[in-house]
């Protein structure tokens, strides 16, 4: 997902090979299965077109090191479909040594045919390329979304000659059509010379968004840049040497192609880059302007062909998945998401407080406080725990619920115990019950919890799945709670899980982790089924309020506490998101901070933001975990 509304356009996806550097891998897919029932050569070469189309967008990709899986779907034992698939095979190999890159794995699914009745009925002839590659640097990639509105050119760089075929395309579908040629590969050599054109402008930084052309054709990169980017743009087509009567062919054809947004003071640039790598003989042209304004305008000199609020548009683009929502989850969550993100402006950040990384004096200290990352069978993010632990200052240990069940470990050498998000028991008892059974119902397991928790030297947090264990061991808000008044978290308003990056504002409170926080409204993961913060006694909210024992709030776009969906992402009265304990000590909150501990962890940072954030390295969020070291060693 990209951009400040988090639509999902990502062209390519990066993992980070660890915590403690910023070397990683980039894998993009390749796929064009309705090209392949026009001309089976002509689809695979696509495929390879797409991946490398996709690919790209990742900085530091050397084309060489490339590898890909392909996977193959296909019915070869029918009448004619074993030569087609031999032709498809051919043509994958042939353009894939032309480019300089090989396959080394795939999985074959050769049986796609059945009887239906007295009828056969086959799968549409499929291979599906999957591509990775090695990258020196994960924070050099390029998202479709538009960065700087108003103050940007739009550049489309046709990798097709010219050529627009519209067989096998989304146009020729909603037609009821199949076409009679299919959009293809003509010149391999060309898409390695633009993809090392895009890896240079990328090292240079000067490339701010970019799109490639797929399924639905240049418009449709166009109005997914102008989406994700929530503005307008204002393209002319004349500009790329269309005649009128093409322009629908212009538009709907899905060649390969790619279309960067970058500022107007670099255009010429990058012109000169893509002729001297000799990527500009298919045509490289500057075809219109990003606007702050948020409609869409396409012309042909001075003939209109498309005008259209761009928010009405991005409302039509996403009807199937509303529609397959509402299906999905409770439908009156999904109308509510559909009303609220119609004219949705994005989150406004506030970060009262500069982060910076540990001093290396602290890192390299002997005598390091130690901190329990408890987990539990079905747990995880215990990597992502201890690794911001540990570049606070602290020593994490692993500790599972079996070490303590088993007697090999205890909690009397720790000063933090952390609670990790997950899925303890699959969830199967409902959230963390089986985790909280296994700690109540022991004997000696839960003194060894209590005496921790009635130590004035500890400390600990419960995120997610950890957090919905504290409710229910009652380690917050305070322990003289019967149990049937006990506030726990319960299922989603959506009866669904989900998995968002939500905005959230931290209050006032006494906790000793979110100390000088106040004020902050920033991005955070969440990732739960069951988060919605439930009262029995719903005299407690303002009892919790007034003791400020709710630090935690989901916020909407304009920063005031809300149940709106999709905002709260579980429907949390007054948008409440975690408790702490009256000492400060107990902190238990839903979203995920040590997902997002680092700059390059945030799904999504504004412009103005992310060069200092980069250069610091860490988020906001990090600030909760040097919290918790200067208060064991003060």
């Amino acid at each position: 997902c990209v951009g400040p509304l988090q639509l999902p356009l990502s062209n390519v996806s990066v993992i980070a090979q660890s915590h403690f550097s910023l070397s990683g891998g980039a894998t993009a897919i390749g796929e064009q299965p309705i090209k392949m029932l026009v001309d089976p050569a002509a689809g695979a070469r696509m495929a390879v077109g797409e991946v490398l189309t996709n690919l790209m967008w990742a900085g530091g990709i050397d084309l060489s090191r490339v590898k890909c899986s392909a996977n193959w779907m296909w019915a070869p034992k029918l009448s004619g479909e074993g030569v087609a698939l031999r032709k498809a095979v051919t043509a994958m190999c042939d353009s894939m040594t032309t480019i300089g890159f090989s396959v080394d794995g795939g999985k074959d699914s050769l049986s796609m045919a059945t009887h239906v009745g007295d009828e056969i009925v086959k799968s549409p002839r499929q291979l599906v390329v999957s591509a990775y590659c090695a990258m020196p640097d994960i924070t050099k990639v390029v998202t479709p979304n538009i960065k700087k509105p108003g103050e940007s050119k739009l550049i489309f760089i046709d990798l097709s000659d010219g050529k627009m075929r519209l067989g096998g395309t989304a146009l020729a579908h909603v037609l009821s059509q199949l076409g009679d040629e299919s959009p293809d590969m003509d010149d391999p050599k060309l898409i390695r010379n633009a993809f090392l054109a895009v890896q240079e402008l990328i090292d240079k930084d000067l490339i701010l968004a970019g799109h490639d052309v797929s399924d639905g054709g240049l418009i449709t990169t166009l109005l997914e840049m102008s989406f994700a980017g929530n503005c307008g743009i204002d393209v002319d087509l004349a500009r790329c040497h269309t005649p009128f009567p093409m322009v629908i062919p212009r538009l709907f054809a899905e060649e390969l192609g790619i279309v960067i947004e970058c500022k107007s003071s670099d255009v010429n640039e990058v012109l000169t880059t893509f002729c001297d790598y000799n990527a500009h003989h298919g045509g490289v042209y500057v075809i219109g302007e990003t606007t702050k304004e948020q409609s869409i305008r396409v012309r042909y000199d001075r003939v209109t062909v498309l005008s259209e609020d761009m928010r009405v548009l991005r409302q039509q683009w996403e009807e199937t998945s509303y529609q397959l929502e509402r299906i999905q989850k409770n439908p009156v969550c999904a109308d509510a998401e559909r009303a609220n993100i119609f004219d949705q402006s994005g989150s406004k950040y506030i970060v009262p407080y500069t982060s910076q990384i540990t001093s290396q004096e602290i890192l390299d200290a002997t005598n390091k406080p130690k901190v329990a990352i408890l987990r539990e069978e079905g747990s995880n993010s215990d990597r992502e725990m201890s690794s911001a632990f540990y570049l606070a200052g602290f020593e994490p240990w692993d500790i599972t619920m079996t070490d303590l069940l088993e007697g090999r470990e205890d909690l009397n050498q720790f000063v933090g115990l952390a609670a990790v998000g997950g899925f303890s028991y699959a969830d199967v008892p409902e959230s963390a019950k089986g985790w909280a059974a296994t700690i109540m119902f022991n004997e000696k397991v839960n003194a060894i919890f209590e005496e921790f928790y009635n130590r004035p030297d500890t400390f600990s947090v419960g995120i997610c799945n950890g957090c919905q264990l504290f409710a229910l061991l009652g380690w917050v808000p305070w322990r003289a709670i019967a149990p049937k008044d006990q506030p726990r978290f319960v299922h989603n308003d959506s009866q669904k899980f989900e998995s968002r990056w939500s905005t959230v504002t931290i209050e006032k409170s006494p906790s000793i982790m979110l100390k000088g926080m106040e004020g902050l409204t920033f991005g955070i993961n969440v990732a739960h089924g069951e988060g919605r913060l439930h009262f029995p006694n719903n005299d407690m909210i303002g009892d919790l309020k007034m003791k400020k024992l709710l630090p935690i709030v989901y916020v909407d776009d304009s920063g005031r506490a809300t149940e709106d969906y999709p905002f709260n992402p579980n429907g949390s009265p007054e948008g409440l998101a975690g408790m702490c304990s009256e000492d400060g000590r107990h902190l238990a909150m839903m979203p995920h901070p040590e997902r997002t501990f680092l700059s390059w962890q945030c799904h999504y940072l504004p412009e103005d933001m992310k060069r200092e954030f980069q250069a610091n390295g860490v988020s906001p969020w990090f600030r909760m975990f040097q919290n918790a070291y200067e208060w064991c060693t003060k």
